[in-house]
């Protein structure tokens, strides 16, 4: 999270980003009257459209307009001849059918008292007349009689979708009924007429009670599909005239439009596919009204920063690559001077370049007198390593004239730590770096010495390692190495056979349980303990080179085991070879094949 603030802070710190900054801010003003122009130019357009779209609608609708209102003036004209002959049935219907054969639009015209048993009806086979007193159509009218217009799926005269427009008939003030004129659904749907350029528009009628009248495309009983998707129709008739974009039922995102038939009786619902509605063109004119000022933006921030380029950036650039491959090692040569870039610039090349031909010279010269003395080093350590083993050869024949055991085994003892200071020379004369040795290689080869001089004398040990690469200074691996050649020496000599009849065992471990701190573990199978109450010579060893190393040196008795274990800090200066020693990042102007 710091490293993500850091970089963010450094960016805004660069000349490109402040140059941006400013830039903005001084055509913020113009950038901001366009956006409110072209906005106000998108919301007038968005209107139009809508009011089209309304008007488109309304066309749509104009004749089932026509149908209903002369269905609703036919009903209402017919009230008076009705009202005359209710009481003879006959006559009644005889006047309903002179109506029909007239008119030639209506499927069926009657008048349906409030008892729901019609006898005036047009249809000629009506002689005994209908009972519509379960009719949910009659029951409807009864609880709300006022004038209406509602579908019927099946009507109960002529068993085909209908739409009825019913007329009450009052005489005074008593209700005596209505008077119901039946128009075909199939009628008026053919009076839908949509405009060329409108395919995918779907138109539908409904009442002031919700209820669908009437459709474009209606199949069966499915009317769904028009619909928008958790929307009531009863709550879109207190909007009026109005435009809106929903999900239909059938999973499609439409443009809805509604507007009054016949106000508060019918209004229509229109749904427009996007594309037929014009909606891609509002979204376009909102993306331009954004578009316009990004792009002058743009435009002068391109301007800008070409300028700035070629002038300053790219040269500051290239400076800025030679100085960084410079740093992380790239000295072969002085990079060359700037000599195209503007005068401060080529100053500070110059200059640069200077620093760097000091710098090279004085570092070849540096780096041929550390040579030097890393081959006089290596080579005192190659003949200290030479005298300790001619000294750890004239112990080893001195042992070989003495009869007496304990003065061979004394002998023994002081020959190996002499070969084990021989080895710690050997491999510092065959380090790499002087400053650094690594432990690992160390312990592991004297552990094998010892190792190959005890299974020659006979006593057949097994041997478990567990050494991890460990790089540590001289002042630490000496004491460390040696304080593991007298811990193995003594896990060697005091190892016993475990009580389960095996082989006796040794084991040596050399780990970092975490950074900076290191772990030697030295454990043999039961025997006795060599540094409990002991007084020897090895005892007082380990504790001196514990000291040395600043650790802490604990033993402990198991059931099967004897363990030495020693935890120590290792030298904060030691070198690590997986880790990268110069922090140095690079960018694209330091990598390879930036120009000079």
């Amino acid at each position: 999270m710091l490293r993500r603030i850091s970089g963010h802070l450094e960016f805004t710190r660069k000349l490109g980003f402040r140059l941006g900054a400013l830039l903005s801010v001084a055509i913020l003003p113009i950038g901001l009257i366009s956006l409110v122009q072209n906005l106000h130019l998108s919301q007038e357009a968005e209107r139009s459209a809508e009011i089209a779209l309304l008007g488109r609608t309304a066309s749509a609708a104009s004749g089932e307009r026509a149908l209903l209102q002369s269905a609703l003036g036919s009903a209402d004209a017919l009230g008076p001849a009705v009202l005359e002959t209710m009481d003879r049935p006959e006559q009644c219907a005889e006047l309903l059918r002179n109506f029909m054969q007239r008119s030639g639009t209506y499927t069926h015209a009657g008048f349906v008292p409030v008892d729901g048993f019609m006898q005036c009806s047009s249809d000629p086979d009506a002689l005994e007349g209908f009972d519509l007193s379960d009719n949910d159509v009659v029951k409807n009218f009864l609880e709300n009689p006022v004038t209406s217009v509602t579908s019927v799926r099946r009507g109960a005269v002529t068993g085909k979708a209908v739409v009825v427009v019913q007329q009450p008939l009052y005489r005074d003030r008593e209700l005596l009924g209505y008077v119901a004129l039946s128009l075909s659904q199939d009628l008026l749907r053919s009076t839908h007429a949509m405009d060329f350029g409108t395919e995918g528009t779907r138109i539908m009628t409904f009442n002031s009670r919700g209820r669908v009248l009437n459709g474009d495309d209606l199949t069966g009983e499915n009317t769904d599909d028009l619909l928008p998707r958790d929307r009531d129709l009863v709550e879109l008739l207190g909007q009026g005239e109005s435009t809106f974009r929903a999900t239909a039922n059938n999973g499609e995102t439409r443009v809805f439009t509604v507007v009054p038939v016949i106000p508060g009786l019918v209004y229509a619902l229109g749904s427009w596919s996007p594309q037929t509605a014009g909606v891609g063109v509002f979204q376009l004119s909102r993306f331009g009204a954004v578009l316009l000022p990004a792009a002058l933006w743009v435009v002068s921030l391109a301007v800008a920063y070409f300028a700035v380029f070629r002038l300053v950036l790219r040269h500051i650039t290239v400076l800025r690559g030679q100085m960084r491959r410079f740093a992380i090692g790239n000295r072969v040569s002085a990079p060359p001077v700037l000599l195209d870039a503007p005068t401060e610039i080529t100053d500070v090349s110059q200059t640069f370049h200077n620093m760097a031909r000091i710098l090279i010279r004085d570092e070849e010269a540096m780096e041929k007198a550390v040579a030097e003395k890393t081959v006089l080093l290596k080579e005192v350590h190659h003949r200290v390593k030479n005298n300790l083993q001619l000294i750890a050869s004239i112990i080893n024949m001195q042992s070989r004239l003495i009869d007496d055991p304990d003065a061979k085994q004394v002998l023994r003892s002081v020959q190996d730590r002499v070969a084990a200071l021989a080895t710690i020379y050997r491999n510092l004369y065959q380090a790499e770096q002087l400053d650094a040795v690594d432990a690992d290689l160390l312990i592991t080869d004297i552990i094998g010495q010892l190792t190959n001089v005890t299974q020659g004398s006979g006593n057949r040990l097994k041997v478990h390692t567990d050494i991890r690469h460990l790089t540590m200074m001289p002042d630490q691996a000496v004491p460390l190495t040696l304080l593991a050649t007298e811990a193995f020496t003594n896990a060697l000599k005091y190892a016993g056979r475990p009580q389960d009849g095996g082989r006796a065992w040794v084991s040596v471990s050399l780990t970092s349980p975490e950074p900076g701190v290191g772990k030697l573990q030295v454990a043999n199978s039961v025997g006795s303990a060599p540094f409990e109450g002991g007084t020897g010579l090895g005892t007082q060893l380990i504790e001196a080179f514990s000291m040395q190393l600043e650790g802490e040196v604990e033993t402990r008795s198991e059931p099967d085991s004897y363990v030495l274990t020693m935890v120590f800090k290792l030298t904060q200066g030691q070198h690590n070879h997986d880790a990268d020693v110069r922090n140095v990042v690079l960018t694209s102007a330091a990598k390879a094949g930036s120009r000079h």
